[in-house]
């Protein structure tokens, strides 16, 4: 068994503890790599994601997991970092005409280029994000054209790209799924989904309020998946 976990592929796995980024954790784990997890405390409005984060790290088999802190309040221009109201109640073609105000400035390239070094520093060669092109078309970070960007950033500013000729390489194994699909997949790879967490504006006991863009969209992918949402709202109407 020691000698099987030296053989497998190291790869940092970017884990906010919500049903997208733990579903590809669970595909990691599964395709083979030895899974080292990245979360973080970026000044959100809730601190809920972050508990389910350790416990499906824990529960999918992480080899280890480090949480950061990053005071992206400060810079605000979200409503999951600042006093902007978070949207409710609105339809898919509502969610899809603009950048929604739940975009956080950066977020994704500060996220990266932390794995990024934590990849050089552990020698892996392979980044994995939750990222998905199909929810939010107007997320500038979420497109395939970004992350390839990405890469040819990460070959020029590595030691390990430029000197060991290691290229870095970004999967985004959910980026053409849609939430069912997604769903799907991490009830067959064994994803608890009691223990993640998708809502933008949960209550203070951290009950999901059913009515974000983010609870909506997971709820709409339990449905047409067939399953049912393990987890409390307190509003829910799918």
């Amino acid at each position: 068994m020691e000698q099987q976990t030296k053989n497998r592929k190291k790869a940092i796995v970017l884990l906010s503890g919500g049903l997208d980024s733990s579903t590809v954790l669970a595909i990691a784990s599964e395709s083979g790599y030895e899974c080292y997890c990245l979360s973080f405390q970026y000044g959100q409005r809730q601190q809920v994601e972050l508990e389910k984060a350790k416990a499906t790290a824990l529960q999918l088999g992480a080899a280890d997991h480090l949480v950061l802190s990053i005071d992206l309040d400060k810079i605000g221009g979200s409503a999951l970092t600042g006093k902007i109201a978070v949207p409710k109640n609105r339809s898919i073609e509502e969610m899809q005409s603009s950048i929604p105000q739940t975009y956080v400035p950066g977020r994704n390239t500060i996220f990266l280029v932390y794995a990024m070094a934590w990849a050089e520093v552990i020698g892996a060669c392979h980044v994995f994000i939750g990222v998905n092109a199909l929810d939010y078309s107007g997320y500038p970070d979420c497109r395939p054209e970004y992350l390839k960007a990405f890469e040819k950033m990460a070959d020029l500013a590595t030691r390990a790209g430029v000197e060991q000729e290691k290229a870095l390489k970004i999967l985004a194994p959910l980026l053409y799924m849609t939430k069912a699909e997604i769903i799907k997949k991490g009830l067959k790879l064994g994803v608890d989904y009691s223990t993640t967490h998708s809502c933008y504006d949960p209550g203070l006991a951290g009950i999901a309020c059913g009515s974000c863009d983010a609870c909506l969209l997971r709820l709409k992918g339990f449905a047409e998946a067939g399953a049912v949402d393990p987890l409390p709202y307190s509003n829910r109407e799918l």
